[in-house]
């Protein structure tokens, strides 16, 4: 009999894609997902995008005794179950602390009680706080800017005697720096799940995925991924908003891409215990990343909108080096940005988009947490 996964989150978007993926390889899939309204709109049910020998059990990954009966029968287990926003988590404090800490804990007693033979956690980029740099003297781990520097609008970290410093690819040696509610809980749920997975021998893969783009992104979400924000603003006939001057680098991986590494984690025996970044390897400004979904999305004219303003736990540079993912898990990333953006396109064709970007910035403002 084919081996059971349950996915936590199974029904956002990269839980739908690893699922796909899972089902093609003979895999039963099971999802738990609570349905988030930010995530799936008011009244959602079950998303027809959802394939269709997944079973979809709806719940909250807080609740100990529905997290105890999706575990019923199965082997393996994808945590992605998650509140995602760097801005949101600012403020909603509280829930993203329940949601994407105490859920991980609830999961974990469960899994303590119910060993299976592979745990694998979604992480992400934002531990990192800033990538690597790179100076005269050497290589810089944790750079950082001062909020006098930001209130200027001198963008670019600067080493202590005010050089400016080179970012390059960031490798998983790099300690964290965790800049928000959100990449704290980040890294919480990564460390918790490789704790308790050692102490336990449940064999704990931890994969920190960077900007992850594609089909099935919840595009009336404000606080989701950059290309779908920009994508909502666009198809709604209103410019990308950008913060500082847009020449910030972020790395941009496709979600068929991210699923194959989930897969990889889940087989490749070597893969436990250790921490994977799943990228392209490939760094984009967020100029370019705005210019390039215009014109896909037949809006060239829409030129984006540069706010010269900086958003509290945001970071300047950040992309993968994605060196040991490809030597462990043989993980090589096939879908290039403009190929997945053209896919973007036509998916988005016909969706009906609330753009709540503006929404979204005014809270951020009346918190102060813009500069």
């Amino acid at each position: 009999m084919s081996r059971r996964v349950l996915i936590t989150g199974g029904a956002g978007f990269i839980g739908s894609h690893v699922a796909d993926a899972l089902v093609d390889r003979g895999y039963r899939v099971r999802a738990l997902d609570n349905l988030s309204p930010q995530v799936h709109g008011p009244n959602a049910s079950r998303p027809a995008y959802l394939h269709e020998e997944v079973e979809l059990v709806v719940g909250d990954v807080c609740d100990a005794a529905m997290v105890r009966r999706a575990l019923e029968g199965v082997d393996a287990v994808f945590h992605f179950a998650a509140m995602v926003g760097v801005g949101q988590s600012m403020y909603e404090v509280a829930q993203y602390t329940r949601v994407n800490n105490v859920g991980t804990a609830v999961l974990l007693e469960a899994l303590i009680e119910r060993p299976v033979e592979r745990l694998v956690v979604a992480s992400s980029m934002s531990v990192y706080g800033e990538g690597l740099y790179r100076s005269a003297a050497g290589v810089v781990e944790n750079g950082e800017r001062t909020r006098e520097q930001l209130q200027r609008g001198e963008w670019e970290v600067r080493g202590p005697g005010g050089e400016l410093l080179t970012p390059v690819a960031t490798p998983e040696w790099k300690r964290p720096n965790l800049a928000s509610v959100y990449a704290l809980s980040k890294y919480d749920q990564e460390r918790l799940c490789l704790m308790i997975g050692a102490a336990y021998g449940i064999p704990t893969v931890a994969l920190r995925f960077f900007n992850v783009f594609g089909p099935r992104q919840a595009l009336s979400n404000p606080y989701t991924g950059v290309l779908a924000i920009f994508a909502a603003r666009v198809l709604n006939g209103r410019p990308p908003l950008i913060f500082e001057d847009g020449l910030q680098q972020r790395d941009l991986v496709s979600v068929y891409d991210v699923a194959r590494a989930c897969v990889l984690a889940l087989e490749r025996p070597e893969a436990a215990g250790a921490v994977f970044n799943v990228g392209s390897g490939r760094a984009y400004t967020i100029r370019d990343v705005a210019a390039r979904v215009a014109r896909v999305l037949g809006r060239p004219e829409l030129e984006a909108e540069i706010t010269g303003k900086y958003r509290v736990g945001d970071i300047r540079h950040c992309f993968a080096d994605i060196t040991r993912a490809r030597e462990v898990l043989g993980y090589t990333p096939r879908v290039s940005l403009d190929d997945g953006l053209a896919e973007l396109a036509g998916w988005l064709d016909g969706q009906l988009v609330h753009d709540r970007v503006d929404e979204a910035r005014a809270e951020l403002a009346a918190r102060g947490l813009t500069v």
